[in-house]
């Protein structure tokens, strides 16, 4: 049978739900279509590939942990994830990190695992996700580690807090094809990431998380970041100060102590205006906002040592938000009119009653006409691309009202695909880290699931083929729902209500499975869908090869 965990007592948070409680046990291998891979209770990995739909073989074990599972009080299930065509990253749940050199897959011939690198690695953990690539001439892989943690400090929460660890191991350079961790660094968040994956070159990270997650700092990292904000602090002084009214701008710079007049040149122009002292590099220069009387703007030397240099505006009320074109050296003085002014402008945008007028013609969204099932449990997860080197956000989405709902491998040399909920329909979008004008792609579209699955309470696993023909979700016994794209009919049909001849239909198919098991695995290909219970794996057949 199937090496199912169950949920301890003190594992009760939906979080542990989410991650432990849910988990695919059925893993496919993407390099190979139709291989799939799963745990046995006997610590033994099972492969079963389908080569004709009229043999199907007997899994096959490819692999045998070596540690005693049962052993262990505080396991989860084992996991796998295939970082390569060649690498296979495997956790026996106990805590310990296997880095497997499988060979070609899915053929038995020249199919045989091999440990190149195992250690225990902490508390256990479930692989999240792995790649392996080459970086200056080394052959690495990195690996997301996912931990839920008792919080000491959470009082208010659930008191945990989940982990993802992020390890890098390499081969050494000794040339004796041995492995070592050569960088481990663990962000923390509130909530299990509905998705997490590594980009393919290894230099960055995407999460969909409902709570937002952060790198944790070591203490060697705090120090320099301290010592960098007190730096920082002190270069913060604003360079000049500028007030503006309706027909004039007014600039005044600290001049130092051993100045004169003789040293300042200014030279002023319809866009432009540059300060030098003492023939050094210009204090100030660029294009202004917008355009000034030049031979009007002048300049004069105030008591204080302070230099104030009038401009005269060309275009009268016209109100500047910035001085110089991308300059942020200086800081804009605003008076307590000007102030009253802008609030008093913006005054009909805002109102002190939360609905002023309720019965005014087409309210954006009327509360009553949606439906139980289009309430989502969380409002606004968001997604988030951390780079690997800063561990800094570069990018961030918030997905709102787009419920996530899975994540597919279309092709396994790219990031893994994810599917949103966009009004009724779900849409399927494809990571490109390294093209970052275009770094996420809407690649598909099924028609109406997110409506359809909505209504599905009782749904455990969702999927979709990697050629996008089909999309399937299974519930927690039994059934499997198979949604088709829609296809061009042979045959004439007519929609009666609106008299109008219909082209394509998309066939919904429902599959009863023969078993009492809870399903706990699921898995789709372009041709078939495999379900796993605890003692059966089924296959459905799904489309025809070509």
């Amino acid at each position: 049978a199937v090496a199912e965990v169950q949920l301890r007592d003190d594992q009760y948070t939906l979080d542990h739900m989410r991650a432990f409680g849910m988990y695919n046990y059925l893993h496919l291998d993407s390099w190979y279509q139709d291989n799939v891979y799963y745990v046995d209770q006997f610590g033994r990995v099972m492969n079963l590939s389908v080569t004709l739909d009229t043999a199907l073989q007997k899994p096959r074990e490819v692999f045998r942990l070596p540690t005693d599972l049962t052993a262990c009080d505080n396991r989860l299930c084992a996991s796998m994830h295939f970082s390569s065509s060649t690498w296979v990253t495997l956790s026996d749940g106990t805590g310990r990190l296997y880095l497997i050199k499988s060979g070609k897959r899915g053929s038995s011939a020249s199919e045989k695992w091999e440990i190149v690198f195992n250690e225990e690695v902490g508390s256990p953990f479930i692989v999240a996700h792995s790649v392996s690539f080459i970086k200056s001439d080394a052959h690495s892989l990195t690996v997301l580690l996912l931990r839920v943690e008792k919080d000491e400090l959470d009082t208010k929460g659930s008191g945990f807090h989940v982990t993802l660890e992020w390890v890098t191991i390499a081969e050494r350079k000794e040339g004796d094809h041995r492995y070592e961790i050569i960088k481990r660094r663990i962000l923390q968040g509130k909530s299990v990431p509905h998705y997490a994956a590594i980009e393919p070159s290894g230099d960055g990270l995407m999460i969909v998380s409902h709570k937002p997650f952060t790198f944790m700092q070591s203490e060697s990292d705090k120090l320099e970041e301290n010592y960098d904000a007190e730096v920082s602090n002190e270069k913060k002084d604003p360079l000049y100060y500028w007030q503006q009214t309706e027909d004039d701008v007014t600039i005044t710079v600290h001049l130092p102590q051993d100045i004169t007049k003789d040293d300042i040149k200014i030279s002023f122009s319809p866009d432009n205006i540059c300060v030098t002292l003492k023939d050094q590099t210009p204090l100030m220069e660029g294009n202004l906002y917008s355009s000034v009387d030049h031979e009007s703007c002048t300049w004069i030397i105030k008591e204080d040592k302070s230099l104030e240099i009038s401009l005269i505006k060309k275009n009268e009320g016209c109100r500047w938000p910035e001085l110089i074109i991308g300059d942020t050296r200086g800081e804009f003085i605003m008076d307590p009119s000007q102030c009253s002014e802008i609030a008093e402008s913006l005054m009909h945008l805002t109102s002190e009653v939360m609905n002023p007028n309720p019965e005014k013609e087409n309210p954006p969204c009327n509360a009553q006409e949606l439906e139980e099932c289009d309430a989502f449990l969380e409002d606004g997860a968001s997604l988030c691309r951390f780079d690997g080197d800063t561990l800094k956000v570069t990018h961030i989405i918030n997905l709102g009202s787009n419920q996530y709902l899975f994540s597919v491998v279309a092709n396994p040399k790219e990031m893994p695909c994810f599917c949103l909920r966009h009004d009724v329909d779900a849409l399927l979008w494809q990571p490109h880290s390294d093209q970052p004008e275009n770094m996420w792609e809407h690649i598909a579209t099924f028609n109406a699931l997110g409506y359809v699955q909505a209504s599905k309470q009782d749904k455990k696993f969702m999927a979709c083929a990697p050629d996008y023909s089909y999309a399937a979700l299974c519930e927690c016994l039994r059934r499997v729902f198979i949604y088709r794209q829609p296809t061009p009919l042979a045959t004439v049909l007519y929609n009666r209500k609106e008299g109008r001849q219909v082209g394509q239909v998309a066939k919904q198919l429902v599959a009863t499975l023969e078993a009492n098991d809870p399903i706990l695995g699921f898995q789709a290909t372009s041709e078939r869908l495999f379900v796993l219970t605890t003692k059966t794996l089924f296959l459905i057949k799904v489309n025809s090869g070509n």
